[in-house]
């Protein structure tokens, strides 16, 4: 098994070779992008007639979500859209750094060539990108999300566990979905390529705990940033389009 390297391209939503894994990539896209609304009610049927699949693989696919916590479940009742709150956000936020600092760590000390190349690659892509969609500078840009998520994946890449890189994608999903409900928060500023520069340069040097404080300081920025949105007393619903709640 080879380590030390990740696939540039490769934007963490795996194959969509069957009916069911297709539903799932939809549906987890829309879970996290924000478009359904929190603790809404899935019925079978409405995801059936949305999605355009059997009730069948539409199972399979809340099945699989429901195990990746996107979603909950309620015996004899179906399923349920995972609420959000304060206590939640910082236990995730906890959690992930704990987590990533040990696979930081791990994939300094085992660095390869390969790894420094695609770190300084990975960075220079996400420098390029514009954070905000070009259609609504209200909303994330798809593109920046990829790229944002494959720096991430290619800093701890390297640290010899694959288990704990997709404990830290799992991680990675949940604290997507509250920072969709901050991408306008405007109370906090900040200038997020020189925080993912100070991470790189650090990593790149070799300097471990210099990594982890630029990493650790990174994510509790976002989270003090989805704070604001619970102070502010807006209990933040993930938004949801019209015609979304017609699955209650």
């Amino acid at each position: 098994m080879t380590y030390g390297a990740a696939n540039l391209n490769d934007d963490g939503t795996g194959a969509k070779s069957t009916l069911a894994s297709t539903v799932y990539h939809q549906l987890r896209d829309d879970l996290l992008g924000g478009a359904l609304e929190a603790e809404s009610k899935l019925r079978v049927e409405w995801v059936v007639s949305k999605y355009g699949a059997g009730a069948s693989p539409v199972r399979e696919a809340l099945n699989r979500l429901a195990s990746e916590g996107l979603l909950g479940r309620h015996d004899q009742r179906g399923f349920f859209i995972m609420p959000v709150s304060a206590a939640e956000l910082e236990e995730l936020t906890r959690t992930r750094c704990w987590l990533e600092e040990r696979a930081l760590r791990e994939s300094i000390a085992h660095r390869t060539a390969e790894w420094e190349e695609q770190l300084v690659l990975a960075l220079h892509r996400l420098g390029r990108a514009s954070r905000l969609s070009p259609q609504s500078t209200s909303s994330l840009n798809p593109d920046w999300e990829k790229l944002h998520r494959t720096f991430h994946r290619v800093l701890i890449s390297a640290c010899r566990s694959h288990w704990l890189v997709g404990f830290c994608d799992q991680l990675s999903d949940h604290a997507y979905r509250y920072r969709q409900m901050a991408n306008d928060g405007e109370s906090i500023q900040r200038d997020d390529f020189a925080e993912h520069r100070l991470i790189a340069e650090n990593a790149l040097d070799g300097n471990a705990d210099g990594a982890v404080q630029a990493l650790i300081a990174h994510y509790e920025l976002t989270a003090a940033m989805c704070m604001e949105r619970f102070k502010q007393g807006e209990a933040p619903q993930v938004a949801a389009g019209p015609g979304q709640r017609a699955h209650r």
